[in-house]
């Protein structure tokens, strides 16, 4: 798929996002804006977990059940839930019925619980792990990072499952600790602009 995508009003955007007019709105409206509230971040790596095989249009059709189905991604909620509200997530048609990605929501919930705890917040630790903008190559189109991959690693050894590096570099994209809106991009300039407003959680 080409880099840049023409839209029905003749501004260019990435091109991926054609596929759908469903990624239109997403993209120019959420995707690499970047976001430092605690539950946005995890709603974003549970449902990157539950994307995990499969396409993210398939989770974006299905993300209002999911935020109905897991209290809209309330992680201190979610860590109370019991091996009954699993099995009755299990038997909900309005999303992913995987359980081991299921259960990993449940578990990351716990360890987001744990994590707050320590780092003080979400944000604080992901944004910790920000890239140098000025050293990044837009024009490389890239599924990991050594961010990424450094995160990953992290997150697996305090017990967080369904994070692999490619599950934490598509946090990263979206939730804007990287601006890989492609140049010429209509929505990069955009994200540019706040991302130099934005504070850092520390």
């Amino acid at each position: 798929m080409s880099k840049i995508f023409e839209g029905l009003d003749g501004e260019p955007r990435c091109g991926w996002c054609a596929a759908t007019p469903d990624y239109m709105a997403y993209h120019d409206n959420e995707w690499g804006f970047p976001v430092d509230d605690d539950q946005r971040l995890f709603e974003k790596i549970c449902l990157e977990g539950f994307q995990s095989g499969l396409s993210w249009r398939t989770i974006l059709a299905k993300r209002e059940n999911f935020r109905k189905a897991f209290k809209k991604f309330d992680f201190n909620k979610v860590a109370r839930f019991t091996e009954k509200d699993m099995e009755r997530l299990l038997e909900d048609s309005g999303i992913i019925r995987h359980r081991g990605k299921i259960k990993a929501t449940v578990n990351n919930a716990q360890r987001a619980k744990e994590m707050v705890k320590v780092e003080g917040s979400l944000a604080a630790y992901f944004w910790s792990y920000e890239p140098n903008p000025k050293t990044r190559d837009v024009s490389m189109v890239v599924s990991t990072s050594p961010e990424s991959v450094a995160i990953s690693k992290d997150l697996k050894n305090r017990g967080w499952k369904f994070v692999g590096p490619t599950t934490v570099y598509a946090l990263m994209q979206a939730m804007g600790l990287v601006n890989d809106h492609a140049e010429g991009c209509v929505t990069r300039a955009k994200v540019i602009k706040m991302r130099n407003a934005f504070t850092k959680p520390t």
